[in-house]
């Protein structure tokens, strides 16, 4: 059994401003997707598809990095970080590349 290590209030918050700005990409990128469905934005016609095949590999990634963590017996919010970098590092290059489509 792995000891429990705590987290740091400096890791909770964190954890807290990475999760909402995550947040916050995730709802613009799913705010332009559905504008583009709608004709509304424009967006190329492989967005549909994109969106379902890329949360599949983020969740992967996202188990893999989160079980990494737990081996090398990070805390709990250091297992929560590294599970977030992979769906973060997907929502914040979406919503760049979504936005630049506006133009």
């Amino acid at each position: 059994m792995f000891p429990f290590v705590p987290a740091s209030p400096a890791q909770m918050i964190r954890l807290g401003l990475r999760s909402s700005v995550m947040l916050a990409e995730a709802q613009a990128v799913m705010a332009m997707r559905l504008f583009g469905m709608f004709g509304l934005w424009p967006v190329t016609p492989q967005e549909n598809s994109r969106m379902v095949t890329e949360k599949i590999q983020a969740m992967h990634e996202s188990q893999a990095a989160a079980f990494r963590a737990v081996m090398k017996g990070a805390s709990a919010a250091g297992v929560a970080e590294a599970a977030l970098r992979p769906v973060s590092r997907r929502t914040h290059a979406n919503a760049g590349r979504l936005a630049k489509r506006s133009g």
